[in-house]
């Protein structure tokens, strides 16, 4: 199933006005699951440690939680990374329109990246799936913190993170619903060692996406992107498709963020530098 063709239309079409992307943002900030368990995170963090604080988005894409720490913490200096030079420039663009001159954004490979204790946070979503040579961007993002840093990864779980299904026809195939993903998912053991064998000595990973949350992500992005992988023309219905169920999906997504959960598709993995 592809993705990116469907990210880079919705980032066209809302990148029109400054007031359209504020919109998107918000937007994803309500129908991301992801996005509210980061938030309840970085809430946290603002608890812990006052004052100004680099942070550095490993893997920014559309800008979102770059925009989110930004806008809410003036004082804070926000670094975004990403390999697409588009997103790179689009974000300048745009953060630089809106004056929020807090925030910069740069092209990188993550498994070239590191800047020696710069930041005090690392935030990581959605990305490590990606990366084949995880270990190796673990390793730098230990070396870019500062002592006392914290990184704060949100990744698919090995619980069905990426939605995989047997294939009837040939028994053992495994087959992930985005297709960009270079793996289905992690298990807490796993991403955990690897942490802590980038040097990370204190780790916390919990799931995420426990059953309500998993319907959550169904009817907020998993049926859509079905559709619109059959037809574009499936855009126009898509307000419709939202009204109807963005209520359910609010309660569903608070409910998740809420709760504690024993097993889920997601995983939050969080980690400190000592």
């Amino acid at each position: 199933m592809q993705y990116d063709p469907i990210k880079r239309k919705l980032g066209v079409f809302f990148n029109r006005t400054p007031a359209f992307r504020k919109l998107f943002y918000r937007l994803l900030d309500l129908l991301l699951l992801r996005s509210w368990h980061i938030r309840k995170e970085l809430k946290k963090l603002e608890k812990e440690k006052k004052g100004a604080l680099s942070v550095l988005d490993a893997g920014s894409g559309f800008g979102q939680y770059d925009y989110y720490m930004a806008s809410r913490h003036k004082n804070w200096k926000i670094k975004g990374i990403d390999v697409k030079s588009e997103q790179i420039a689009d974000c300048n663009a745009f953060f630089h329109r809106i004056g929020l001159d807090n925030a910069t954004f740069a092209v990188a490979d993550l498994t070239r990246f590191a800047e020696e204790e710069q930041y005090d946070l690392v935030l990581c979503v959605d990305v490590m799936e990606h990366i084949e040579e995880d270990e190796k961007v673990l390793q730098n993002f230990y070396r870019s913190l500062k002592k006392g840093g914290m990184l704060l990864i949100s990744t698919p779980s090995d619980q069905g993170g990426s939605d995989v299904h047997h294939h009837d026809h040939e028994e053992g195939e495994e087959h992930s619903f985005i297709d960009e993903h270079v793996r289905d998912g992690y298990g807490i053991d796993e991403i955990t060692q690897k942490m802590k064998r980038a040097g990370f000595a204190e780790t916390d990973v919990y799931y995420q996406y426990g059953p309500a949350g998993k319907l959550a992500w169904k009817l907020s992005m998993k049926f859509p992107i079905i559709m619109l992988n059959t037809s574009y023309l499936f855009f126009v219905l898509l307000p419709f498709y939202y009204l109807l169920t963005f209520p359910f999906v609010l309660i569903l997504n608070y409910l998740d963020v809420k709760g504690t959960h024993q097993t889920g598709t997601g995983l939050i993995a969080k980690a400190w530098k000592k």
